[in-house]
């Protein structure tokens, strides 16, 4: 999403390193494949015997603890049993953020941790850096992903939703985005991501530079694909989640939701009720077919 942080291909993660029960949720240290604590919450649901899960990744500068994070988790643990965690850099997670690269691993890491819960069937859902992440681990993870030059990660999906994803990296159109390029670029930014926002940014560039959501979206068929964007979205204007649907050439689905903002933040609970519902739709199909 920014010009910046340092970036290895994607991998897989490996089985949590602690648990700590409580008693509505578990709480769980993560270990990604190239050693990153990821700090991870478990809520079981409506039905601890479910099936479905959904991992739910947060935006820059979130965390689990968010009060945005909490409450769409909150939604969608009416439907089925949800999986939150804090990305790299943020939160109590350890490393340091590369605003949507190795995030992927961060990704790969619940959705492993929801498979060994017993969980047949996973959907990813993430909120704008991390409706660019829950794309490109999708297409990391699909079969059409050939020959590409980033590695292979190995959590499976069973479907994937981006609300307020980017299309491209570098965008710069909007103030918003000028300014979170400030952030991620400047030492100056970067101590303000730390102390202000409780943000630990990766000081270097980007190298190799990531699969961009949409040279991802193509490579995510056939697995159930929504794309959910507000049409006054002041980070990326429409045409973002236009290319988006484009580049699936018909295989996926585009919510246009009319006077909605951006990310977890402009998304009501009716709109992640209805998030929440496609979720369980399209496991369901999955299911009987």
């Amino acid at each position: 999403m920014t010009s910046g942080p340092a970036g290895q291909a994607a991998g897989s993660s490996v089985p949590p390193i602690t648990r700590i029960p409580s008693r509505v949720q578990r709480r769980a240290t993560l270990r990604t494949r190239d050693g990153v604590d990821i700090d991870a919450a478990y809520d079981p649901g409506p039905d601890p015997a479910g099936d479905l899960a959904i991992v739910l990744a947060h935006g820059f500068t979130g965390d689990l603890e968010r009060p945005h994070v909490r409450r769409a988790a909150g939604v969608f643990a009416q439907r089925a049993a949800v999986i939150t965690f804090s990305f790299r850099g943020h939160g109590a997670s350890g490393g340091l953020s590369t605003v949507g690269d190795r995030e992927v691993l961060d990704l790969a890491a619940a959705v492993e941790w929801a498979r060994s819960l017993g969980h047949a069937r996973v959907v990813t859902v993430g909120f704008s850096m991390g409706g660019s992440v829950v794309l490109r681990h999708a297409a990391l993870s699909g079969s059409a992903h050939g020959g590409r030059t980033e590695a292979r990660v190995d959590a499976q999906i069973d479907a994937v939703i981006a609300v307020s994803a980017p299309a491209r990296w570098y965008y710069r159109g909007t103030a918003p985005m000028r300014r979170l390029h400030w952030l991620v670029t400047r030492p100056v930014g970067r101590a303000v991501g730390r102390l202000g926002l409780r943000t630990r940014i990766h000081p270097d560039e980007w190298d190799p530079v990531p699969l961009s959501p949409v040279e991802s979206v193509p490579l995510i068929a056939p697995t159930p694909l929504l794309i959910v964007h507000g049409d006054r979205d002041p980070y990326f204007p429409v045409d973002h989640p236009r290319m988006l649907a484009a580049a699936a050439a018909g295989g996926a689905e585009l919510w246009l939701e009319a006077g909605m903002g951006h990310a977890e933040h402009a998304a009501d609970d009716a709109l992640l009720g209805r998030i929440a519902e496609w979720a369980t739709a399209s496991w369901t199909s999955a299911t009987a077919d």
